[in-house]
Parts: C-alpha cells; sequence; structure tokens
C-alpha cells in the first residue's frame, strides 16, 4: 500500500468503527422496553450530565485552543444556540401541525448528535492526515466518549416518543455522518482543515440548548425525593464519564 492508501484504509476502518458504537443503545434493549422505559429518567440525566460535560470539558475548551478569535468563537457560540432555538420552533409548529406523537426533542437531539458525529468525523480524517499514531489515539478517544454518550442518546430518543427499532435505525443513520466527514476531509485535504473552528463552538452551543432547555425542564417534572436524588447521581454520572474521558486522553 501507498502512504496515501494507508492513510484511507486506516482513517475509513476508525470512522467505521466509531460509528458502529450507535448501536450500544442495542444492549438496553434485552432488559425490556417495558422496564426501560421505566428507568429513562436515569438516561435521561446521564444524558444531561454528558451533553454538559462534552461541551465544557471538551468542545469548548477545545475550540477556544483552536481559536485565533476568543469573541469570534463566542460569538459561534450563541449561533449554535438560536440554531437549536429557531430549530425548535419550526419542529413544535410542525408538531403541533401534524398528527406525529414524537417530542421535537427527539428529531433536535438527532440533529445535534449527527454535527457532533460529523464533526467526530472531520478530526479522525483531520487527524490522519498528520500521521496514522495521530489518528489511532484520536479514535480511541472518540470511541471511549462516544459509548456513554450513544447510550444517553438512545434513551432520550425513547423519551421523545420513537419506537426502540426506530431509535436505533436513527442513532445508526446519525453516525455515518461521521464516515462522510473523514471522506470529505481525505479528499479535500488540508483545505478543510480549518472546519472544526466552526464546528465545535456550534456543537458545544447545540448540545449546552438541547440539556438546558429541553431535557433539565423535563427532570423536574419529577418531584419524589428519591428519584430527584437518582437523577442528580445520574447527571453527575454523566459529567463525570465526560471528565474521566480527560484523564485517558493526556
Amino acid at each position: 500500500m501507498t502512504p496515501d492508501q494507508l492513510t484511507w484504509f486506516f482513517a475509513l476502518a476508525s470512522v467505521l468503527a466509531v460509528s458502529v458504537t450507535s448501536l450500544a443503545g442495542i444492549t438496553v434493549i434485552y432488559v425490556g422496553e417495558r422496564r426501560l422505559r421505566g428507568a429513562l429518567f436515569i438516561l435521561v440525566s446521564v444524558a444531561v450530565g454528558a451533553m454538559f460535560g462534552d461541551a465544557f470539558i471538551h468542545l469548548l475548551p477545545e475550540a477556544f485552543k483552536r481559536s485565533a478569535s476568543p469573541t469570534a468563537t463566542s460569538l459561534w457560540i450563541l449561533a449554535g444556540i438560536l440554531l437549536f432555538f429557531i430549530l425548535e420552533k419550526v419542529l413544535r409548529w410542525r408538531h403541533e401541525h401534524s398528527p406525529g406523537h414524537v417530542h421535537p426533542v427527539g428529531y433536535m437531539n438527532l440533529v445535534a448528535d449527527g454535527l457532533h458525529n460529523l464533526l467526530d468525523g472531520i478530526l479522525i480524517g483531520t487527524s490522519y492526515l498528520v500521521s496514522v499514531e495521530v489518528g489511532l489515539g484520536t479514535t480511541l478517544a472518540v470511541l471511549l466518549h462516544e459509548i456513554p454518550q450513544e447510550i444517553g442518546d438512545f434513551g432520550v430518543l425513547l423519551h421523545a416518543g420513537f419506537t426502540t427499532r426506530a431509535a436505533v435505525i436513527l442513532n445508526l443513520w446519525s453516525a455515518l455522518l461521521a464516515v462522510l466527514g473523514t471522506v470529505v476531509v481525505l479528499a479535500a485535504g488540508v483545505h478543510l482543515q480549518q472546519v472544526p473552528e466552526v464546528v465545535l463552538p456550534i456543537a458545544a452551543g447545540s448540545f449546552i440548548y438541547i440539556a438546558g432547555a429541553d431535557l433539565v425542564p423535563e427532570l423536574h417534572q419529577e418531584r419524589a425525593p428519591l428519584r430527584s436524588l437518582i437523577q442528580l447521581l445520574s447527571i453527575g454520572l454523566g459529567i463525570g464519564l465526560m471528565f474521566a474521558l480527560t484523564l485517558i486522553e493526556r
């Protein structure tokens, strides 16, 4: 194999492995959908912690580290928040004027997760342009990051009203955007290496909006002291998982 062919081989194999992690939610199917839906408040709480943790521990520090203008990065974060505010307005209008029963947060989560997966693909492709060793290290970090997040995303989709089958299929399609991101970066080479400077803060803004504006209010519907404590601990677990990744990535 030529060096270019080796880069493409490792990069595509890596991003496909990352995409398969979208099926992590299948593991919880074996406990039974009825029992799973009864534990949704835990999965959604973990998702809240993972989204906040991912945004504030991973995405935002990386965005500001890459940025030549902190003000511009801050504006992109706000753009991500406003973008998903507008998206939710449109989806809620459609929800009110259509016979569907899926809550808009389900679609918003798919869009945000798709954007995040696209970014993962871009980062993997960019890292392999540096070297195979750097690419493998980035892939490992992304894999460890994706597994808890995908389980949380699966819970959000079920919470929004999707069936188990639909949640698995939609999560997989969303994950395949990572493949697109890698292919585009490898095909375009260095010309697209600045894309993460824009996508990182937008992805962070989207996670902050979804977790804070949609999922946290849902958690407040639960008022029982014990279940509320479990929610708090689950949010802490989600944040803890994201923090633990920083220790592994060093």
